[in-house]
């Protein structure tokens, strides 16, 4: 075994496993820079791995052992611990917008942030579910928040300020269970523990896009054999993930059957490609050949084609349909000539804005060894160097008696094992209780329930929160939490209810409660509204509510005016109105005077019109006479008589059988009766029957000579 080397610092072991080959890389970090101790690459013997995804466990960790222990060797590390990347094949990526409303505007709290974003990892995971993976366990290995929103406008952070609603564009990333278990389990029978996994293009960019390059808008194309991975970068931070099922395993099996060669005999040509002018290799026959590199390249052209043009469909979907500003190209199926061209062309960009990147971003990677140092280092260096900047691995808890893994990025809290544990999200916080709806005047009105009880959470028999950080093999018991009561009002308590009525009563100014009805019915105050409740409060009262509200007990001889008019208990009052209450004889006999001093001033009228003064007159003044001599003055008394007698008009009605004479003015209506007959209105003994020559009577119907009028009470017979 070779001499343990001198180091400064801990040492990782990080493995790319990967569908061609399999790099292992021994190195530590030292402040900014990475020492590579050593590094070892295998290649598989046979396609035991197809587009990044492992189809036989067991010759994988073969492979896997073998490139372990050629680095022991070298290192003299007895090697226990590894890092390793998942690729694209099979990661999911939901990019979604959550929002988060209070009930009002109040400071946003950290709490409030975890909320949103666990409500959004959770909507993330419904959306990339679907029927034929609902058989599929997943796990989310990352999420990161692109842009927050406060009120509906973006925002760095909102914590801290007063808002009424914040929002959120998160990215979650998603493993099937399977695939996170084939890997682990491959490099576990080559006597490894996983320290960390991350995903290619995470660890790809750890070299190829620093951080301080984030804050453009960049792509990465990570083109392996099986698979293309792809990030987008912007504003700082990585904004979205995809990946292509295309590369260079499409470009192998091109020249394999152009050459009559095995895969490994094509792979090798593949990469002599650029290399210079001629390719020289024995076809399966033995034979030795040679082709000429661009001949070669021309037959390649439209699979090249192929691979660069839905690469750039990819990007430009991931970036929201405008082209990113330069592309960085690693993998080794990236350095095919013309590749990083024709990318460009794709996405639409200038060509020397796509480039491969290799040594030029190595900068800060000192070698033991002496390597090539190429594209295809970036993303094994890349593995390593992820484990500083997140040392993270899968964990194993207890919730609620359930055994479940959880991705462990060192920001792991009682949130994410519930979700993992397909534990509602909803059932962690206080749930409200059912919305009350109703209409008020026919405006429809909603009553907000109750919040509930939060649940109650225990780690390992301690009292937790949501938030509360878990670790390995906690044990973690939840309590669902409660809804609260359902929304609630009384009719006392809506705004409309709580204004008055004001009425003036006699000399006393009241304020009348409002009254309301509910699907028709009058319902006290203290009613408690229903579902679905047509409610009408109502803009008067009637006098009966008013006495009642007063606790007046009307007496029978008192009668009730309203704004100086007769009214019953039924009539409404309104705000403002006059009620007032006066002796039923007081009304009768100022009801009669105003009779009489109508019928009064119509005589008068009648007579002044016809130039005959009335008796008053000639009390007051001597008639004069219009002529000297007797004849002259008995003509005129005659006249005189005659006109009074026209003005009188008298005539005969029969009333109940008995004739009645009715004089004193011109015309006759039917009301006029009860000035020439006894029949007593007040004290009612039945209903009224009124009748003209058979025909029910009209109050203001015109009597003539020799009409038959008929007045009783019906159960009572004639009243006369």
């Amino acid at each position: 075994m070779a001499k343990v080397k001198k180091i400064s610092g801990k040492t990782v072991f990080g493995l790319d496993i990967g569908t061609r080959s399999i790099v292992g890389t021994v190195g530590y970090k030292k402040g900014d820079e990475f020492y590579c101790l050593a590094q070892r690459i295998k290649e598989h013997e046979t396609r035991s791995m197809l587009d990044g995804q492992i189809h036989d466990i067991g010759l994988v960790s073969e492979t896997i052992t073998e490139v372990k222990e050629e680095l022991e060797k070298e290192t003299g590390m007895e090697l226990t611990e590894v890092c390793i990347a998942a690729a694209g094949r099979v990661l999911r990526t939901v990019t979604v917008k959550s929002e988060l409303e209070f009930q009002e505007s109040r400071e946003v709290t950290v709490e409030d942030i975890y909320n949103l974003r666990s409500m959004a990892i959770e909507k993330a995971y419904e959306e990339f579910t679907s029927e034929e993976d609902a058989a599929m366990s997943f796990y989310c290995v990352g999420n990161s928040v692109i842009r927050y929103y406060m009120n509906k406008y973006p925002i760095g952070n909102p914590e801290g300020h007063k808002a009424g609603d914040i929002g959120a564009d998160l990215i979650a990333t998603f493993l099937p269970e399977d695939v996170i278990d084939g890997l682990y389990k491959a490099v576990e029978l080559a006597g490894l523990r996983v320290a960390s996994l991350t995903l290619e293009p995470i660890a790809a960019i750890q070299v190829a896009i620093p951080k301080n390059y984030r804050m453009l808008n960049l792509a990465l194309v990570d083109v392996g054999a099986g698979t293309s991975d792809i990030c987008i970068t912007e504003d700082g931070s990585i904004t979205a993930y995809g990946m292509i099922p295309l590369a260079g395993d499409s470009l192998t099996e091109i020249i394999a059957k152009e050459c009559l060669v095995d895969f490994a005999g094509a792979e090798a040509i593949k990469r002599g490609l650029g290399e210079g002018e001629e390719v020289t290799y024995q076809d399966i026959i033995g034979l030795p050949q040679t082709i000429k590199s661009a001949d070669l390249l021309k037959v390649l052209e439209p699979a090249i084609d192929r691979l660069a043009g839905e690469a750039a469909e990819k990007i430009l979907e991931l970036n929201g349909g405008k082209p990113v500003s330069a592309v960085f190209v690693v993998g080794g199926g990236g350095k095919i000539p013309g590749y990083t061209d024709k990318l460009a062309e794709k996405i639409g960009i200038q060509s020397q804005r796509s480039v491969l990147r290799g040594e030029e971003v190595m900068g800060n990677i000192i070698f033991s060894e002496e390597v090539k140092k190429d594209s295809t280092l970036v993303t094994p260096l890349g593995i390593c160097l992820n484990y500083y900047e997140q040392n993270n691995n899968f964990i194993i808890v207890t919730f609620n008696e359930k055994r479940i893994k959880l991705y462990d990025n060192d920001k792991l809290s009682v949130v994410d094992a519930a979700m993992q544990a397909d534990f509602s999200n909803e059932l962690l916080f206080p749930r409200r209780g059912k919305e009350l709806r109703f209409t008020v005047n026919r405006k429809a009105r909603s009553v907000k329930g109750q919040l509930g009880e939060a649940a109650v959470i225990k780690i390992g028999g301690r009292e937790a929160n949501i938030y509360a950080p878990i670790h390995e093999n906690d044990v973690i018991r939840v309590k669902e939490s409660t809804e609260g009561a359902p929304g609630s009002m009384m009719i006392s308590s809506l705004p409309e209810f709580r204004d008055i009525i004001s009425v003036q009563v006699q000399e006393k100014r009241i304020n009348v409660t409002k009254y309301a009805r509910v699907n028709g019915v009058y319902q006290l105050p203290s009613y408690k509204i229903q579902p679905g409740d047509d409610i009408e409060v109502l803009d008067y009262c009637t006098v009966a509510q008013l006495l009642e509200f007063m606790d007046i007990l009307l007496p029978e001889d008192k009668v009730i005016l309203v704004n100086h008019k007769l009214a019953d208990r039924e009539t409404k009052v309104y705000e403002n109105y006059l009620v007032s209450f006066v002796d039923r004889s007081e009304l009768e006999a100022a009801e009669a005077e105003k009779l009489r001093a109508r019928e009064e001033e119509k005589r008068r009228s009648m007579y002044e019109t016809a130039g005959v003064p009335t008796e008053e007159d000639e009390e007051d003044a001597d008639w004069e006479e219009a002529g000297d001599d007797e004849e002259t003055a008995a003509e005129q008394e005659a006249e005189k008589e005659t006109v009074k007698e026209v003005i009188s008009n008298p005539i005969t009605v029969m009333v109940n059988g008995y004739p009645v004479v009715l004089t004193g003015k011109m015309e006759y209506v039917f009301v006029d009766i009860f000035n020439f007959i006894e029949f007593d209105l007040s004290s009612p003994k039945g209903a009224l029957v009124t009748t003209i020559n058979g025909e029910q009577a009209q109050h203001l119907q015109v009597l003539k000579e020799g009409d038959v009028l008929e007045i009783r009470w019906e159960n009572q017979g004639s009243a006369l």
